[in-house]
């Protein structure tokens, strides 16, 4: 299995991938602008190391070493110094990288060691990238057009995306990555930022290649909330027509949506069978928690996708 996105969004998928494969890659997006990671990027004009600092924790061990070391990686440092903000793991990356640079996935694959991933993690591109997004939005009335860029600024941006891009435009991905997408069985797209996290993959020509390849099976798994600002109005299926807008002729094999986020339900299958898909409506919300997925719940729908698909 090969899971797209970042933040907590990827995290979310692979708590759950992790019960259900014992061979499992993350590839991350590098668009992060903010925080700590957009001021190592800013510094130390390396990939943004955050999203990638939280899919390790996330496939840490479960055993007293794994638990601690990942504890260790999302720590951060008090204060109102320099170092103040900074996660010990965004600046354990960096550090590795300077000792293997032009080579990210080996620093990776070290921490990953480190703290007993039972998995791989990995950039989706060997460059940092910038999200660039076109957005919509109406002012008295009447509709005003401006270009948003950074992935923290797109994020929280008020109005209608109409388009999203990278800078550099077409950058090269990572060969490493590409690699994981073409060996893989299932690949699976969300949830978390729709144009910061998930989209951007499909950006990138050889990732997006590998990932619309006819031989690859895709897994989208929807949101459980509406994200404030880029995709504020969006129903389920308007997630899916905005993923599908940049992955033109690709089936969708399965869906995931919690039973509580599927909106107008016949629309959502309508569009999902429409394009030779197969949609679960499953709950996977954890109980008394806002917009966070429960592992087991998760792991129960991808096992159900993965063994009858």
């Amino acid at each position: 299995m090969v899971a797209l996105g970042g933040g907590h969004g990827l995290a979310a998928s692979l708590r759950a991938l992790r019960h259900v494969t014992a061979e499992l890659t993350a590839v991350v997006t590098v668009a992060d602008s903010g925080g700590s990671s957009g001021r190592l990027r800013d510094e130390f004009d390396c990939l943004p190391p955050g999203d990638l600092r939280m899919a390790l924790a996330a496939l840490s061990g479960h055993d007293e070493w794994g638990v601690t070391w990942r504890e260790v990686l999302q720590h951060r440092l008090a204060g109102d110094g320099v170092l103040a903000g900074h996660a010990l793991g965004n600046l354990l990356i960096v550090g590795l990288w300077e000792m293997w640079p032009g080579d990210p996935a080996t620093g990776l694959d070290f921490v990953g060691k480190l703290v007993g991933a039972e998995g791989r993690v990995l950039p989706m591109a060997s460059v940092p990238l910038d999200v660039e997004a076109d957005i919509t939005r109406l002012v008295d009335g009447a509709e005003w057009h401006t270009s948003v860029r950074g992935q923290a600024k797109v994020a929280k941006a008020l109005g209608r995306v109409d388009a999203v891009r990278l800078t550099p435009p077409d950058p090269p991905a990572c060969r490493q990555a590409v690699e994981a997408i073409e060996a893989a069985d299932w690949v699976v797209l969300g949830p978390g930022s729709w144009y910061t996290s998930v989209i951007p993959h499909l950006l990138i020509p050889e990732l997006a290649a590998a990932v619309l390849s006819e031989r690859t099976k895709r897994c989208v798994t929807l949101n459980l909330e509406i994200q404030a600002g880029e995709t504020s109005g969006y129903s389920p299926a308007d997630h899916l027509k905005a993923l599908g807008s940049y992955a033109p002729g690709a089936r969708f094999d399965a869906v995931i949506v919690d039973e509580s986020s599927a909106g107008d339900l016949a629309e959502l299958e309508d569009w999902v069978s429409g394009q030779g898909g197969r949609l679960l409506c499953r709950p996977v919300r954890k109980t008394g928690q806002v917009g966070e997925h429960d592992s087991l719940r998760l792991a129960a729908a991808y096992r159900e996708v993965f063994l009858d698909g």
